[in-house]
């Protein structure tokens, strides 16, 4: 089977031109009785959009139906199509197709349950985000005889650049040794610099009972500073940067 691989491998090559390229995606199916394989699509790059997204559409669309990912904004905004794409977690939709490698390898999020083809399973992930309580927690009530604006200074508004912009494309959790081994206990880059968002945020009342939460050695420690999820963000995020901050206030308060 390897050989019969490499074989077909190198006739695609030798066929192939500068305006070609090859995706080479990795497949399963739960209702076949059939080990992960991976099939190989040629794809002119003159008759395609620019990016892996297009490629990945363009596939189903005139190829092969059965190939099933997630998609939907196509503009880094909504986090569907995270995969791992030539060894790195991104997004298809704003990793451009024009490389100088002919062949692009595709899988899905690393060390994550697969329901077929390159989507995963994500219901522990958004399981975990449901824990940090997103969301703005304040005294007021919101009635006609009470209603007002919650204000916030500039300065503060500034706390929370580099943190509101996460997608929960789940790219820097699925990147992180720490979260392979232990996603059931440690909540991961990309939720805990979520947490951190609403920790900062100068109108919330709750940030001791976060940091609270938090400080546990699973939960938040498990952490070793490896720093693959900042590398591999697709939005140029600092999760990192974020958990060392948690640190810090839980020290210090």
């Amino acid at each position: 089977m390897l050989t019969k691989n490499l074989n077909q491998k190198i006739t695609l090559v030798n066929n192939s031109s500068p305006y070609q390229k090859f995706i080479r995606i990795y497949r399963w199916n739960p209702n076949l009785r059939w080990n992960p394989w991976f099939s190989i699509f040629p794809i002119s790059i003159n008759n395609c959009g620019p990016m892996i997204l297009d490629a990945l559409i363009q596939i189903k669309n005139l190829q092969d139906s059965s190939l099933t990912f997630r998609r939907s904004c196509r503009e880094g905004i909504c986090g569907s199509c995270s995969m791992n794409i030539d060894g790195t977690n991104s997004l298809a939709c704003l990793r451009s197709l024009h490389t100088k490698n002919t062949f692009i390898t595709i899988y899905p999020l690393p060390h994550t349950y697969v329901i077929k083809d390159l989507v995963p399973d994500l219901s522990n992930f958004y399981a975990q985000y449901k824990l940090i309580k997103p969301w703005l927690t304040n005294k007021i009530t919101f009635l006609p005889s009470s209603l007002k604006e919650n204000l916030q200074s500039k300065a503060d508004r500034l706390e929370l650049d580099g943190l509101y912009e996460c997608i929960l494309c789940a790219c820097c959790s699925a990147s992180c040794p720490s979260y392979w081994w232990n996603q059931d206990k440690y909540l991961g880059p990309a939720i805990l610099l979520q947490a951190y968002r609403w920790i900062v945020d100068s109108r919330d009342i709750s940030t001791k009972s976060r940091l609270n939460f938090l400080n546990n050695k699973m939960r938040l420690f498990r952490c070793h500073t490896i720093m693959n999820c900042s590398k591999t963000c697709p939005k140029s995020l600092n999760p990192g940067k974020a958990i060392s901050s948690i640190k810090y206030r839980i020290v210090n308060n």
